[in-house]
């Protein structure tokens, strides 16, 4: 007798367990919650590996063998969560009230990553084999540098994939990607009684803020029609030494929301033209845009990939919304998605309560999303 595959249960299994991404401060890692998943495999006979990706921070992936060697559907959930910090509830203590089960991970993505698991478990518990092989990832830090899915994308094949996260128990076929990077002013320093013998970095960068301000707003016109507009946003800034000095140096960091049909060079161009504009302008200013720190493609499946209309399908069966969706957060899927391979992303719970103080998802959305993978890993 293996681990219940019950998914509500196996929910409360997981969220016990602190997998707080070790980027932050407090967190351990996916260790723990790995041998979880490892030991949940092990005891329903599912053939199980381990691909080692950080130090003590490993992806775990199952295989249930399907009828055809030449198909294979990939289900794909991360096991890290963000912070605990501020939380209001006890994170690592799982709780259902009033139809929500609470608990940091509880909706991303504890809860895809519980209804995947039984979902295989019990296609393996019935006897059943699927028309294709089916690959559960359940892969490290996606919440920090997606480190775990690029490691599973080095050597993966399939035809299509689902990626967990909170949609609502609606079929995702497009995202937004993101790009961040910094700009800086340089200046000039001198003591703040004689400011005529410096340039003021703080000074010339207000003004390519106010520039960037408007370059954001005309963004409206860069439009997907499943995603709405492109965006930015300026994050962070800092400057100076202290306040009786000329400031001889001041940064921005820019997060910029991209639309998949949008080029990383291109998103760059438009915004040296402003810097370029501004410096026009503004005398002895010196703007330098640093490289990218970060990049995430955007995702986009086509609506009559063969999973897409699946996933519609067996929607529609269940009663549920059949429509195809966007959605404006990033996940793994973006990766998966840049091999070629058909990609949705759906999961239950709301990405409103991702990350929240009281972070939960519906009971009753996990059960159906339960159901729903039981019948996608039938029929693919």
């Amino acid at each position: 007798m293996g681990i219940s595959i019950d998914p509500i249960q196996l929910l409360q299994d997981l969220v016990r367990i602190n997998s707080v991404n070790a980027f932050y401060p407090e967190g351990p890692g996916e260790a723990a919650v790995a041998d979880f998943v490892e030991a949940f495999w092990k005891s329903h006979g599912i053939k199980i590996w381990r691909q080692s990706v950080l130090p003590g921070r490993d992806n775990v992936i199952a295989e249930l063998p399907g009828i055809s060697v030449e198909r294979r559907l990939l289900l794909e959930a991360h096991t890290d969560t963000v912070s605990v910090s501020g939380m209001t509830i006890p994170p690592f203590e799982p709780t259902i009230r009033d139809g929500k089960l609470f608990g940091r991970g509880s909706c991303d993505t504890k809860a895809g990553l519980a209804c995947m698991m039984a979902a295989v478990a019990w296609a393996k518990q019935q006897g059943i084999q699927p028309k294709s092989s089916i690959w559960m990832a359940s892969v490290i830090d996606e919440e920090f540098s997606c480190k775990g899915v690029l490691a599973l994308c080095e050597t993966l094949r399939a035809s299509a994939a689902i990626v967990a996260e909170p949609t609502e128990l609606k079929t995702v076929i497009a995202s937004k990607g993101v790009l961040r990077w910094r700009i800086t002013a340089k200046g000039k320093q001198a003591h703040s009684s004689k400011v005529h013998l410096g340039v003021n970095a703080i000074e010339h960068m207000a003004h390519l803020i106010a520039a960037l301000e408007n370059y954001h707003r005309s963004l409206a016109s860069i439009t997907h029609p499943l995603l709405g507009c492109a965006t930015g946003n300026i994050g962070l800034i800092e400057g100076g030494v202290q306040v009786n000095f000329v400031p001889d140096h001041c940064s921005i960091q820019i997060d910029r929301r991209l639309l998949p049909q949008e080029k990383v060079d291109q998103v760059l161009a438009g915004y040296q033209r402003v810097l370029d504009e501004v410096a026009s302008r503004v005398p002895n200013s010196n703007f330098q845009m640093e490289t990218p720190m970060l990049y995430d493609a955007g995702l986009e499946t086509p609506s009559d990939a063969s999973i897409a209309q699946l996933s519609c399908s067996v929607l529609q069966e269940m009663g549920y919304d059949d429509r195809v969706e966007g959605v404006a957060y990033g996940s793994d899927g973006t990766h998966i998605r840049a091999l070629g391979i058909e990609t949705i992303i759906f999961g239950p719970g709301s990405i409103d309560q991702a990350h929240t103080e009281c972070e939960f998802v519906d009971v009753c959305q996990v059960q159906a999303a339960y159901e729903y993978y039981k019948r996608m890993i039938q029929e693919f």
